[in-house]
């Protein structure tokens, strides 16, 4: 009798669905409405933003998530929120007066079943977060932020569709800053398919949106296997040859370590100079410390320190320039515990530096970038970089398109 064959792995699937958009005629200019990614906004502005009638941060930012599902379905009982009429992939597109041009299509994704790597994470999760994340879309029944992923098409018939999209009217526009965030829907089923083809042999890198995919694989595993809603979550994929995302380090604060006493610590296990003309973008393998007014240039860890600091981590942590802040500076030579406040996370370099320019504000480690295709090639071996590594960039705004999974 023959072996059954066994199936094979599942394509990268995106699928066209009913999303929920703001009414314009009930909320004006949609600027006013959207905002960033949950992390990506302080809690001072949260509860600025908090305070607008029918904010999308009331949705995102709550304790109590069944008290917030009842204002969703409150919002859409009024016509505050609507379901489009038709199934569709959405074309995402921000472009700003400083010549940002990135484009992508949003949808539902397939979540690849256990042991699959269609989707790629490159960064490790905090499981309390994780929690906090999949409480929220269970008690909303919804999943109202887009992962941000990437892949890399070798044939982009995709961007064909995409440019015939953006010829069309649109169905929302809004501004954020510089940027114009704007919305078309692609309904033919045609067009549906060239992406779902171009998609099928892919695998995406998670670039933005690690805590809420292990949210969503969590309530797929505890909703079980079967049709339901959870066995997918919202996603904006990008094609980097066509659209290539920006890729920034994110840098580190320590605002209890003196500048100069950190520089002579670090001496100890690798090689440190003075930069007379102060702080300036790390290049690269090598980090920047500045702090009061001065600035110094770190390279070439001492490989026996670099080792034990490093001990049980991945060999490819050698070459991660915020394993080898972590880990080797801050734990093993300063001896900074991983505290609330006692490292805090900036993705400016300049906003960075200008936070402890002062006497005794503490000191700043610049990073520098990694590439996109180093971070790939580590994500595709299963090596996790550590949390706060990159900042792939610009990430989609809230606000545009929700995914609301009672009436879908």
């Amino acid at each position: 009798m023959p072996t059954p064959a066994l199936p094979g792995p599942s394509p990268l699937l995106l699928r066209p669905f009913r999303g929920v958009r703001y009414a314009p005629y009930r909320v004006g200019d949609l600027s006013a409405m959207i905002c960033p990614p949950y992390d990506d906004i302080g809690p001072a502005r949260v509860r600025t933003l908090r305070s607008r009638p029918h904010h999308i941060t009331r949705l995102l930012h709550t304790r109590d998530p069944l008290a917030v599902a009842t204002e969703l379905e409150r919002w859409l009982l009024r016509g505050v929120l609507v379901r489009d009429r038709h199934p569709a992939l959405y074309i995402y597109q921000q472009h700003s007066t400083e010549g940002v041009l990135q484009r992508g299509v949003i949808g539902i994704l397939d979540l690849p079943r256990t042991g699959e790597r269609t989707v790629l994470p490159h960064e490790a999760v905090q499981p309390q977060v994780v929690k906090e994340r999949a409480v929220l879309m269970a008690g909303l029944r919804a999943q109202p932020e887009p992962l941000l992923l990437t892949y890399h098409s070798t044939v982009p018939s995709a961007a064909e569709v995409i440019e015939r999209a953006t010829r069309r009217p649109p169905v929302a526009i809004a501004r954020t800053g510089a940027i114009t965030h704007t919305l078309w829907t692609c309904t033919s089923l045609g067009e549906q398919a060239v992406v779902a083809e171009e998609l099928a042999g892919q695998q995406a890198l998670i670039a933005d949106g690690h805590h809420r995919y292990a949210a969503c694989l969590g309530l797929r595993d505890q909703y079980g296997p079967g049709p339901s809603p959870w066995q997918s979550c919202l996603a904006l994929l990008v094609d980097t040859a066509s659209y290539p995302l920006r890729l920034s380090a994110i840098h580190r604060i320590v605002p209890g370590l003196e500048a100069e006493k950190a520089a002579t610590a670090a001496a100890e296990v690798a090689r440190v100079r003075p930069l007379p003309d102060g702080p300036r973008p790390p290049r690269p393998g090598e980090l920047v410390l500045t702090g009061g007014g001065r600035a110094w240039t770190v390279t070439d860890p001492d490989p026996r320190a670099l080792g034990e600091a490093l001990a049980g981590r991945p060999a490819q942590w050698r070459d991660v320039p915020a394993a080898v802040t972590d880990d080797l500076l801050l734990a093993h030579t300063w001896s900074v515990q991983d505290l609330p406040g006692a490292v805090r996370h900036v993705h400016g370099a300049d906003e960075a530096a200008a936070a402890v320019a002062g006497p005794g504000s503490g000191t700043a480690v610049l990073l520098p970038a990694m590439t996109e295709t180093a971070v790939r090639q580590m994500a595709g071996s299963g090596v996790l970089l550590p949390r706060k590594s990159t900042s792939f960039g610009p990430k989609p705004a809230v606000g545009l398109v929700l995914r609301v999974l009672d009436g879908q």
